[in-house]
């Protein structure tokens, strides 16, 4: 369980987070080999509701802020209890970004390595081009990896490559999903890696299920893997 009691945030904040429960599980993404990790993501379980729910909850009550600090505080403080070395991949709302002093307050907490973060600005629940702006200038100065998830579902389409400019790009597991058995979502995903590497971007073929799937993806380019085949969040 993730204690946010002794942080040094806001006290409005901090009363918030103190009415969560919540923990977190990590799921990596790999390299090609299957073996080198890149980063892992940060996955949260709130105790007794499930993640939609609660995002639902906090979207209705306009509180969205209180889950982006609490993942962000929270998943890091596990992060660095597990003894990780790669990259902490967080969820972000599209809708929300950090004020300075927070932003300042979470590096001098958690100290002065800034690349171990990528940030992946999730598909919902809603957009905000102001909050989209800021958090590329944030993830610019902090030197963190910005990434896309879930591109092709949601807000995230190539208008939102084109504002946000992320590093690294999350195909959607549906566009993927029986690649292996699927002319149509072939060529679909064979002109996004193509379109994507000749934008220098990253990709990372998300929801790798099969070794069918994992080896099609390979062939097509696919530079990162993550899904149930390689790993579950644990």
């Amino acid at each position: 369980m993730i204690y946010y009691e002794e942080l040094p945030l806001d006290k409005d904040i901090l009363k918030a987070l103190a009415e969560l429960e919540i923990n977190y599980v990590f799921q990596p993404i790999f390299y090609p080999d299957k073996k080198t990790i890149f980063a892992h993501e940060a996955l949260m379980r709130p105790v007794g509701i499930t993640v939609t729910d609660l995002i639902d909850e906090f979207t209705k009550k306009e509180q969205l802020h209180v889950l982006e600090v609490a993942t962000f505080w929270g998943a890091t403080q596990a992060y660095f209890q597990r003894g990780y070395k790669e990259k902490l991949s967080l969820n972000s709302f599209p809708c929300e970004v950090f004020s300075e002093e927070e932003v300042k307050t979470f590096r001098d907490y958690f100290g002065k390595d800034k690349n171990i973060l990528m940030i992946e600005v999730l598909e919902y629940p809603k957009f905000s081009m102001k909050a989209a702006l800021q958090k590329k200038e944030v993830a610019a100065i902090g030197d963190s990896v910005l990434a896309l998830d879930d591109y092709g579902s949601g807000f995230n389409d190539m208008g939102k490559v084109k504002i946000m400019d992320p590093h690294v790009i999350k195909i959607d597991r549906a566009l993927l999903s029986g690649i292996d058995t699927n002319p149509e979502k072939q060529k679909n995903c064979k002109e996004i890696i193509d379109t994507m590497h000749s934008m220098g971007k990253l990709v990372v073929a998300e929801g790798v299920e099969t070794k069918e799937e994992f080896d099609y993806l390979v062939g097509l380019g696919a530079d990162l893997f993550q899904g149930y085949y390689l790993a579950r969040p644990a």
